[in-house]
């Protein structure tokens, strides 16, 4: 049989010679195409299984009236506001003249992500508003056309991710309010919008030209599609755009908002193998329970709007990001958290503050979540656990307790395998275990060292199935 990485870049160099449109059927001819060829597919999802945490980024002209449209109050999250307050497009179009954020400080951006413990952040390249932050020929509808600050603002930023050692990555809507080949859904809303008769394949070419632009200007690590429910857009658009993509950059990484499959707010696809994208994407919610096979990431707001809105003040406290971080990590996922920077280009300092807590805790903690497999168990009553395979063929339990046991006892219910070695990952203190009717028990210090959550590292014989 023909070697998979083989055969995936032979569909590619066939798909460059023949035209992209060819890409997709080329590769359904394959018996391991490269969507689905699982030597490919780990490939290029390795550094995203290990990440484990993001920073989602929503920015974009909606940060200029920050929830608020002729003085009044809109209600919702504040990157809606366009369709939200129903402003027409001309009205809207004029927030670019007043877009010119000089405090933007791409590196300071990316050291409060670096400092976080973030291992990815994902940008609005263009939100469903269609303006663009970046430098783009298929509109002048942009930051450096269309605003006083005329430069353009995702290339700083991918410069400053990367020399941090930060994945950069950039969302981008299919939906679009300001393409005049889409139309409002309804007198009062854009959303979902309808395209124009005959110019569906304008509005794809558009598409393909800014995708395009934006891997060979940033080089984004992951394609992040949203605004893919209009009933316009079909699988099939889904999966040819997938094709598209992946042959200007094999090992680009696509959500699965990129076609039809993702199941309302859950965000998981119907069916991994006939619907197009590489990873799940919840909103908003994280799974109940992990799963198996499946690559997912939770993204969600630290307050209840994802865009800038000024009068959204319903922050989620320090310990409940962190757990969950901890949360996701322990079901196999990554968790996306966002900000909404300012029209002046500041982060919000309540942000800020949630950040810097939660990179105190990984600085200390941080090996229990990057890199680590879902918690083989079924309940953990105190807390969650993830997991990793050692070299010499143990494996690692990090036991995460959010609820300090009165007795000073920690169950491991379930749990099969010998104990070789019991700790605390935070100064390494030894931890005495002990059974209780054949039930393994770790003796814990009389107070909680770490109230937000304490990692008990274990260390056992083989392998844990489940």
């Amino acid at each position: 049989m023909m070697n998979p990485r083989r055969l995936v870049l032979g569909v590619l160099v066939v798909a460059s010679v023949l035209g992209l449109a060819d890409s997709l059927v080329i590769a359904q001819c394959c018996s391991c195409s490269a969507a689905q060829c699982p030597t490919d597919r780990d490939a290029r999802m390795q550094w995203w299984r290990e990440a484990r945490f993001g920073m989602f980024i929503h920015w974009g002209l909606y940060a200029i009236p920050a929830g608020r449209w002729q003085g009044k109050a809109v209600p919702n999250i504040g990157e809606w506001i366009m369709d939200q307050a129903n402003i027409p497009v001309a009205e809207y179009e004029k927030l670019a003249e007043q877009f010119n954020p000089v405090k933007f400080n791409p590196d300071e951006w990316a050291e409060i992500a670096k400092s976080a413990g973030v291992k990815y952040i994902v940008i609005t390249s263009k939100h469903h508003d269609g303006f663009c932050l970046f430098g783009t020929k298929a509109t002048k509808y942009n930051v450096v056309d269309a605003t006083p600050y005329g430069k353009d603002l995702l290339k700083p930023l991918a410069e400053a991710c990367r020399k941090r050692g930060i994945r950069f990555c950039t969302y981008y809507s299919i939906m679009d309010w300001h393409h005049p080949a889409q139309e409002r859904g309804s007198d009062k809303h854009y959303n979902p919008t309808k395209i124009k008769p005959g110019r569906k394949a304008e509005y794809v070419a558009f598409m393909k030209q800014q995708l395009k632009e934006l891997l060979e200007g940033c080089n984004p690590d992951v394609l992040w599609f949203d605004g893919e429910w209009p009933d316009w857009w079909t699988e099939a658009d889904g999966k040819d755009l997938y094709a598209y993509l992946r042959g200007l950059k094999p090992s680009l990484i696509i959500n699965n908002r990129i076609g039809k499959g993702r199941k309302g707010m859950e965000g998981l696809s119907k069916d991994d193998q006939q619907y197009s994208g590489d990873f799940g994407t919840p909103e908003q919610q994280i799974p109940a329970t992990g799963l198996a096979g499946v690559d997912w990431e939770s993204c969600m707001t630290m307050n209840d709007t994802w865009g800038f809105k000024s009068d959204d003040h319903n922050w989620k406290s320090a310990e409940t990001l962190v757990r969950n971080v901890i949360d996701t990590a322990s079901k196999g996922g990554n968790y996306l958290l966002n900000v909404g920077p300012t029209a002046e280009g500041l982060i919000p300092e309540p942000s800020v503050e949630r950040l810097r807590a939660i990179g105190r805790w990984m600085a200390v903690n941080g090996e229990s979540i990057y890199g680590t497999q879902a918690s083989p168990f079924k309940a953990t009553p105190w807390g969650r656990c993830t997991r990793k395979t050692l070299p010499d063929g143990k494996t690692r339990l990090y036991l995460h307790v959010f609820q300090w046991p009165q007795n000073g006892e920690l169950a491991i219910p379930g749990l099969a395998n010998r104990i070789v070695d019991a700790f605390l990952l935070d100064g390494g203190k030894k931890l005495e275990v002990k059974s209780h009717h054949a039930e393994p028990r770790i003796a814990l210090p009389s107070t909680m060292p770490d109230k937000t959550a304490t990692v008990v590292v274990v260390d056992v014989e083989g392998t844990i199935g489940g």
